[in-house]
This record gives C-alpha cells, structure tokens and sequence, in this order.
C-alpha cells in the first residue's frame, strides 16, 4: 500500500447549484461582483411566518438533468445531488465510462434530506388518507439516496453513503472522499452535499429557535457575518459536489487540477445541542487538526473561508477561534464569509464553500464579505469587506460547524 505522503489528492471537478447560479462561472462572477442570491420567497403558503425570504435556487430545471418522471418520483435535494454530481464530472473531463468502477465512492449528504417530500405527504395524508401516499415517499426522503441514485447512474461499485452532520455535512463528505483516497479504498469519490429547505416548516422552526434574519423589508441585506447589526442566518438551498482523484490518476490523464485537499480536520463542542461555547474551542481544535493533518503552520494560511452564518453567538465563537489558532498571525490571514451573498446551504454549505476556498487558491481572488458595514468590535480580524481582494496563497482553510456542536475544517493547498 502506497504510503499517506505519496498519496496527494488532487480536486479535478467542481459542480456547484447555488442561489448564485448553475455552475463555476455563475458563481465566481456572483461572488467577484458581490451580489447577493437572497430574495423572497415567491410561495403563496407563507402565512404571517416572519421570514418571507431565503437563498433561492432561480435557474435550475430538473428536467435539464433528469427524465420527468424521475423528477416527479425524488426530492429537490436529489435533484440538486444528482445534477451537482454531473457538472462536476463534466468539469473533471469524466465520464460515466471513463470511473474505475470499483475504486469511485460516493459521498453525497444532506442535512435535512428529502423534507419537502416528508412534508408534502403528511399533509396529504393528513387532509386525503393513507392511500394518496406516494410509493416513492420513502427512497425520495431518506438522506442516502442521492448518493444511492448516483452510483447507479454512473454504474460505481465504491462506498456508497450519506453522512448527516448538520451544516459540517458537505465538508465531512469532501474529508470521508479523502480519507478514502489516502487510505488506499478508492482512486476516485465524489463528494458534497445537498439541501432544500425553504419550505413553511423549516423556515418556522429555525425562526422558532430564533435563529434567522428578520430583514423583510431588505433581504438582500440580511445575511451580514461578523456587522455588529446582524440578527440571524439566512436558510438557502442547493448543492456543492467535489471530484476528488489520487494525484497520479489525475495527471495521468492530464486533468486540469483545481488544487489539493491536504488536510482534515474534525471534532466536537461537547457542549450544548445548537450554540457553540464562547472561547470557539472545538473550531478550534477541528482547525488545528487539519492545519497539523497538513503538515503546515497556522501562519502559512493565506485565507480563511469562514462558517459564520450571521448570528450573534456562532460568530463571535469563531472569530475567538480563528485568533486561537493564528495568534500572532491573525492580523496577516485574510477572513471572509461567503454566506454573505449565498445564505446558509445548511447541509451544502461545506462542500459549496470548499469549492469556493479552492477557487480562490486557483485565481488569486479573494471573495468578500458583503453587507460588513460596521464590524462588530468582538469580530475583528483582517476582513475582506464587500470588495474581493487580490492575493497569491499558497493554503486556503475552509470552516464547516453544525448543529449538535460537529466541526470540519479543510485545508486545500495550491496546484
């Protein structure tokens, strides 16, 4: 078995579904100009809820990727999985063929799974009977099935499972293709994470537990990480799929290679079921762990992709992170949350903004933190306010924290 330093891996294919855009392009344009996917809900079920918007996917025909009556049968979040996945192997050069069958995993989550599917049915039987349930009700719901449906689609033989970890999904994912790579279980995985939640009940809960933004009046303003006036995150849909590939299969066959994942990260808060503690201690020790997996210092981290969502308590935790673990170099590594112009993807969110630390890594820009007009005074690191910034790094972090207190943390390294 090839040992853990000759095993490099390489990130050959990116698809990306966000409020956005439909791809690479969509996306990095979006996030150079600042612009904002936040908009209202364009629902007639919304009641008096008192959240009427979110991050919303406008572009996306499942029919584009998906026969209609395979649409019909699965979920948006599959949906999104499955068309995510296709992007990115098109984006790698790959095709269906082109995978080693039995050496490609796929690793594909998702927070909340197939929701909007569960609650279309309870009302149904609730208002109709148990005969009106759909006889897909089940494969369309639970939060494996994206993955399940892709290795079908692709004919991949590999691992095949979800992992459910809250808004660390996606970026667990992206680590468990890693770990499966390094420790000689695949050559290929295909990794991420999908959400689609802006549905009544969802927006409810979260607003229950007083989490969300209350910017009616001014959505594309409302998710502003680290501003001392920010009221809550902002819920959002989509996914992020990675294509990881062992560094020699990649140039083997010459795939243009967007960088390397070098390091992981996991841990746990121990400490209450939604709210981190104070001092951000498990951040911290899910970031120190990928920068030690990484054989690197905190002070060769050139820009860091934060999880901070826009609440009060998540984002002074990380910040108290981030300073732990830099130290001295605090002031030198550049800090932006693109959450600010995409809202939470919830159980995409790791994948989605690895992808986005990695193209950063890859151009030379740094994505901003938009709607920062007034720093909150416990929030202070080197910030790129609302204009993206230009800057050559050699190592990017990329943060994802979830519900239940789970920590990820991916460090990516230059091509």
């Amino acid at each position: 078995m090839l040992t853990k330093k000759s095993k490099r891996v390489a990130v050959t294919g990116i698809g990306l579904i966000t409020p956005l855009g439909t791809g690479i392009e969509a996306n990095w344009r979006a996030l150079m100009e600042g612009k904002s996917g936040v908009s209202h809900l364009e629902r007639d079920d919304l009641g008096d809820l008192p959240v009427q918007f979110a991050g919303n996917v406008s572009d996306f025909e499942a029919t584009d990727y998906l026969d209609r009556k395979m649409a019909r049968q699965y979920d948006r979040y599959i949906h999104f999985s499955i068309a995510a996945g296709d992007l990115a192997l098109a984006d790698a050069g790959l095709q269906s063929e082109d995978l080693p069958k039995d050496r490609t995993a796929v690793l594909v989550g998702s927070g909340m799974g197939g929701v909007t599917t569960f609650y279309d049915n309870a009302v149904l039987m609730h208002t109709r009977g148990h005969r009106r349930i759909s006889p897909f009700f089940v494969p369309a719901t639970i939060s494996n099935m994206a993955s399940g449906l892709m290795t079908i689609r692709y004919g991949t033989r590999a691992a095949n499972f979800a992992i459910v970890s809250a808004c660390a999904t996606g970026a667990h994912s992206v680590g468990e293709g890693f770990r499966m790579i390094q420790n000689g279980e695949a050559d290929v995985a295909i990794a991420g994470g999908a959400e689609a939640a802006n549905i009544p009940v969802c927006i409810a809960g979260f607003a229950a537990a007083k989490a969300l933004s209350l910017r009616n009046d001014d959505p594309a303003a409302a998710s502003r990480p680290f501003d001392a006036d920010r009221d809550g995150f902002v819920m959002a849909e989509g996914a992020g799929v990675l294509i990881l590939e062992r560094e020699e299969a990649a140039i083997a066959r010459k795939a243009k290679i967007y960088g390397y994942l070098c390091g992981i990260g996991y841990s746990s808060d121990a400490y209450h079921p939604t709210a981190p503690s104070a001092d951000g201690a498990g951040a911290a020790l899910a970031m120190q762990h990928a920068i030690d997996d990484a054989g690197i210092s905190a002070r060769d981290i050139g820009y860091i992709n934060a999880h901070s969502t826009s609440t009060q308590v998540g984002d002074k935790a990380e910040v108290a992170a981030i300073r732990t673990v830099l130290g001295s170099a605090v002031n030198d590594v550049a800090v932006s949350s693109t959450k600010s112009m995409t809202g939470h993807l919830l159980g995409a969110a790791g994948s989605v903004e690895a992808a986005y630390a990695l193209l950063a890594l890859q151009n030379g820009q740094l994505p901003p933190t938009i709607n920062l007009q007034n720093v909150d005074p416990e929030c202070e690191l080197n910030h790129i306010a609302n204009r993206p910034r230009e800057a050559k790094i050699e190592y990017a972090l990329s943060n994802a924290f979830g519900f239940g207190g789970t920590n990820s943390a991916l460090v990516f390294c230059k091509a």
